[in-house]
């Protein structure tokens, strides 16, 4: 049953950062991605509430995977990459910590590189130019 939060879950975080993301974007233009950094910020603003606040409550246990996994990986998974990061600091693993921030950074935007060129060779040997 848990699946099934975690999907809606992953449903309604999907479209709220459609929503949120492109409502931005309509007033601020394109020129930058602002749409997608207020969505990865309150995306963590939210994260982090969220953690505190199942810390304490008394909640069902599809809750936690529904709003953590679901509504808010969906949402943005660069709240789950932030709270990683701050968790590692607090456990005063610093160089691991600047290891996991370089290291997703770099590999990430090499990643993009090299999927978005493998894209381009596909898409010109299927014959789509």
């Amino acid at each position: 049953m848990t699946l099934v939060y975690v999907a809606l879950g992953g449903a309604l975080g999907a479209l709220a950062r459609y929503g949120i993301s492109g409502s931005v974007y309509d007033r601020m233009g394109e020129g930058f991605p602002w749409g997608t950094l207020v969505v990865n910020v309150v995306g963590c603003l939210a994260l982090g509430l969220v953690l505190r606040w199942l810390q304490v409550a008394a909640v069902a246990p599809e809750v936690r995977p529904f709003l953590t996994i679901g509504l808010l990986g969906a949402f943005t998974t660069f709240s789950t990459f932030s709270f990683e990061t701050v968790a590692l600091l607090q456990e005063g693993q610093w160089l691991r910590a600047g290891l996991y921030v370089g290291g997703s950074v770099l590999l990430g935007l090499a990643a993009m590189i090299a999927g978005m060129a493998l894209g381009t060779v596909l898409a010109r040997a299927g014959g789509a130019a």
